[in-house]
């Protein structure tokens, strides 16, 4: 038999060589493992074997498209060979496919996030409309979410929670339900171990029933846990800062950071309230951008100015060159000094009050009165004093 060096120097196709070198399998074919730390494309044997054989192993170089799947490929360029008798099946790492959707109201990003192969998907940081002028809630945006899932045919595993937010209603609660009367199954709402932290605080501070917020979350993730999205591994990152319960998710090469930093001409958010850090903020910051340059970064607002639309990602390089808080080396002496300065005159977020207290029940209502209406607490300011 021609050695397996000797085919591929002659420009045998890899057909050939597999029949040169008397490869038997069962359902087999040749497929491609993407390694991310290399970006090289190895090919290996997917199937069964009943001998032992040469493997034969291909490293075109790839790139990656930035939602998924292969956009280039170039000619194989070395071969390796070795003895060996097994079973195996290869499966190809995705990208996963990102479905950024903004809400105008409140400048919210939210994300559907999807393995491709399966159609299972998360959903995270989702908003409920909710108007202080009149306190109608209602669900328009969350209905556009559940009109996109469906239409898709993905079936939503998880929910998933950056901090418990102080500008917006999350529609956490309200898309379980849903989701559970559609798919038949109910997806867990997930946060951050330290959520409970926050619930505690505000619980307090707003009188909220502890039985009303305690154990909403179905799952809390430990810092840099890892989960599954079909055959996409995910990773919970915590990016304290902003709040100290604070998660980014890491799908693929992308990063859903939440509120820690915004787009480039924004810089980062604000840190603020209670737990939150200007010196966490900051080393939250770098921990995003010390991951590799092309991963995109995926932020969960967006303020435009007039002269351009919401942008819903930037690599990382971008923000390393151009953030305008966190590029050019910033030290953190620099950062915290600008960032509590900013900080103390800035107003609080419109929609604080109702926000916090339905946050912290994890988009739950609360509990009516006997009279079967439902309140949140709006604290009142007084001027000049108590009388």
């Amino acid at each position: 038999m021609q050695s397996v060096q000797h085919l591929i120097a002659a420009g045998h196709s890899t057909k050939a060589i597999l029949r040169s070198t008397s490869l038997k399998t069962t359902q087999g074919s040749v497929s491609g493992v993407y390694n991310r730390h290399s970006r090289a494309f190895h090919q290996h044997i997917q199937g069964r074997t009943s001998t032992s054989f040469c493997t034969i192993a291909q490293f075109p170089s790839t790139t990656l498209n930035s939602q998924r799947g292969i956009s280039k490929r170039s000619a194989p360029t070395a071969t390796i060979s070795t003895q060996a008798s097994f079973s195996t099946q290869t499966i190809i790492p995705q990208e996963p496919t990102i479905h950024s959707v903004y809400e105008t109201k409140t400048g919210t990003w939210q994300y559907v996030v999807v393995d491709p192969s399966t159609k299972k998907a998360v959903v995270i940081d989702a908003v409920l409309d909710y108007d202080p002028a009149t306190q109608v809630i209602s669900t328009e945006a969350a209905d556009g979410l559940l009109s996109l899932i469906s239409e898709k045919g993905y079936k939503i595993e998880k929910i998933l929670e950056t901090h418990a937010h102080a500008d917006h209603l999350t529609a956490a609660s309200y898309l379980q339900k849903q989701i559970e009367q559609q798919q038949g199954y109910k997806p867990p709402i997930c946060a951050g171990k330290r959520i409970t932290q926050v619930q505690d605080l505000f619980g307090a501070k707003y009188g909220v029933p502890a039985q009303e917020y305690r154990g909403v979350f179905d799952k809390l993730f430990d810092d840099e846990e890892r989960f599954e999205i079909g055959n996409l591994t995910a990773t919970a990152t915590h990016l304290p800062g902003h709040t100290p319960d604070h998660l980014g998710y890491i799908v693929g090469e992308n990063v859903f950071c939440g509120d820690s930093i915004f787009h480039t001409d924004i810089g980062t958010a604000r840190a603020d309230f209670p737990g939150g850090s200007a010196t966490s903020l900051y080393e939250s910051g770098r921990k995003l951008l010390r991951l590799p340059e092309h991963f995109k970064i995926w932020p969960g607002h967006d303020y435009p100015s007039e002269d351009r639309a919401p942008i819903a990602s930037v690599s990382v390089k971008e923000h390393k060159e151009h953030n305008k808080h966190l590029a050019n080396d910033t030290t953190q002496q620099e950062f915290v000094l600008m960032r509590e300065e900013r900080d103390s005159g800035l107003a609080a977020p419109k929609l604080l009050h109702p926000s916090l207290q339905f946050n912290i029940r994890a988009g739950q209502l609360p509990s009516p009165t006997p009279a079967g209406q439902r309140f949140l607490r709006l604290p009142l300011k007084l001027k000049p004093s108590e009388w």
